[in-house]
């Protein structure tokens, strides 16, 4: 991790662009129009979607990014070209053409869930002055970067002419060039230094139905050998990737709750990409990418990752104890000052018996954002707000079990009865407590910049436990 962030790599983005639409919501009631769900609006945002996430993905490890593309005239395009400006990289390369429509995801999300997704997009190919214009260009600028990202959605940059063209004017400057496939014509990738399909998008480029290793192997050394790749990766979910070069590597990942694979397909491009520049070898760029979507799979939307959560992920796989998730709030303040741009999420309660309800609510909280921080009431302070035969456990064992799941970043105790002096201090973005306290006042919602309410399985606490225990 030490020689990644000691380089800043310079990376070229070339692909579709367009824009991720969040509508976000909940829902009480069935429309009495129609048997569809109604949902309240609470909050809207944008953020960059197909290429433009693997250009968010760079940005957010530290890379030095441009770009090429062609989009439309039209009110999302100026919108786009806002949000790169805002991240700081240049649009002077992108081509506008006249006609087109640029590509905007609209999702509607409730309760955790999808509801529904609508798009305006234009998906024909770009016309031949538009190829020629971008060619021209990238002749220009292809020995100012150290590698060139290929992010094909197929939504028409990438037509088969010009990829070949890009993919040969490389290799003639000696550039990495990775590409993020579509479509079951794979042809226009070939000379590609790596491919990075997923097992269904390997599938129907060969048609080979992968169902067990043998297929497996036989659809990665095809892509491999017929596309004359250096590389061909194929990424499995949660079992990993496999990865074809001189010989198969199979690359697992830890199982992890995934909430949102969004995206996941560029934080694996642009991961490479970043690790292969820096000069790591493929095994440990395939494990450094393989850590990222990891990552990036327990967000919701489409998501980015940063060195220091990567690292963060490793250390917790390499860790066998629990406890060092365990910190004092001066401990955690220094770890904060290195994820200033994340978002940081606090939740706090007793948890004195763990149960499912308990591992549910902290798994969807840890969706809102980056970095989940309990807050755990001490033992005198459960005393307090419990009574005098509570808690069950002492915060010292409540703290270590709390620490051994996935969703918790980090445990912090505190004394007082509310953790009011405790989220001043943190200064954590989102604030996230049960449902039962919709309608009431949120202590440290003035402090926080968001408060999200998560709903409680029915049934499950732990006074009932206790209760059921003593019969």
């Amino acid at each position: 991790m030490d020689k990644l962030k000691a380089y800043t790599p310079k990376i070229l983005v070339i692909g579709d662009l367009m824009l991720d639409h969040y509508l976000w919501g909940s829902c009480e009631r069935i429309s009495p129009e129609a048997p569809v769900q109604v949902v309240d609006i609470k909050k809207e945002t944008i953020v960059l979607g197909g290429a433009g996430n693997v250009i968010n993905n760079l940005i957010t490890m530290g890379a030095d990014v441009g770009v090429l593309s062609v989009i439309g005239e039209d009110k999302n395009a100026d919108e786009l070209f806002e949000m790169l400006n805002n991240c700081g990289v240049e649009t002077a390369n992108i081509v506008k053409q006249k006609g087109r429509l640029t590509s905007k995801k609209s999702r509607v999300i409730a309760v955790h869930q999808q509801i529904i997704r609508y798009d305006t997009e234009s998906k024909n190919s770009i016309n031949f002055k538009s190829e020629e214009e971008l060619f021209k260009r990238f002749k220009n600028l292809v020995g100012k970067f150290d590698a060139i990202l290929l992010s094909d959605y197929g939504k028409g940059v990438l037509t088969k002419n010009l990829t070949s063209k890009l993919i040969q004017e490389a290799k003639k400057n000696k550039r990495f060039v990775l590409v993020d496939p579509k479509g079951d014509d794979y042809s226009k990738y070939k000379g590609a230094t790596l491919i990075t399909p997923n097992k269904k998008e390997a599938s129907e480029a060969t048609k080979i139905d992968i169902k067990d290793e043998k297929s497996l192997l036989e659809a990665g050394n095809l892509l491999k050998e017929s596309l004359e790749l250096d590389y061909a990766v194929i990424t499995l979910s949660e079992d990993g990737m496999a990865v074809f070069g001189d010989e198969v590597l199979k690359i697992p990942t830890v199982a992890r709750e995934v909430f949102d694979v969004t995206g996941a397909g560029d934080t694996v491009l642009a991961s490479f990409g970043y690790a292969l520049c820096a000069g790591l070898d493929i095994e440990k760029s395939a494990l450094f990418a393989t850590s990222a979507a990891a990552v990036v799979v327990g967000k919701l939307g489409s998501a980015t990752v940063s060195l220091d959560e990567i690292d963060m992920y490793e250390q917790s796989l390499r860790s066998a104890k629990a406890n060092s998730k365990i910190k004092s709030k001066e401990e955690l303040v220094s770890i904060l000052k290195n994820f200033r741009d994340k978002n940081v999420i606090f939740t706090n309660g007793c948890f004195d018996i763990l149960h499912v309800g308990h591992v549910k609510y902290l798994e969807v909280a840890k969706s809102f954002g980056d970095m989940l921080i309990v807050g755990l009431n001490s033992d005198d302070s459960v005393k307090r707000l419990k009574g005098k035969n509570r808690p069950i456990n002492s915060s010292d064992d409540r703290a270590y079990v709390l620490s051994a799941l996935e969703s918790v970043s980090f445990v912090v105790e505190f004394n007082e009865d509310t953790p009011y002096e405790l989220i001043k201090f943190i200064k954590p973005d989102i604030l996230v407590k049960g449902g039962d306290y919709k309608g009431k006042k949120v202590v440290g919602s003035d402090i926080v910049k968001e408060v999200k309410l998560v709903d409680f399985i029915d049934g499950k606490s732990t006074t009932k436990i206790i209760q059921k225990a003593r019969l």
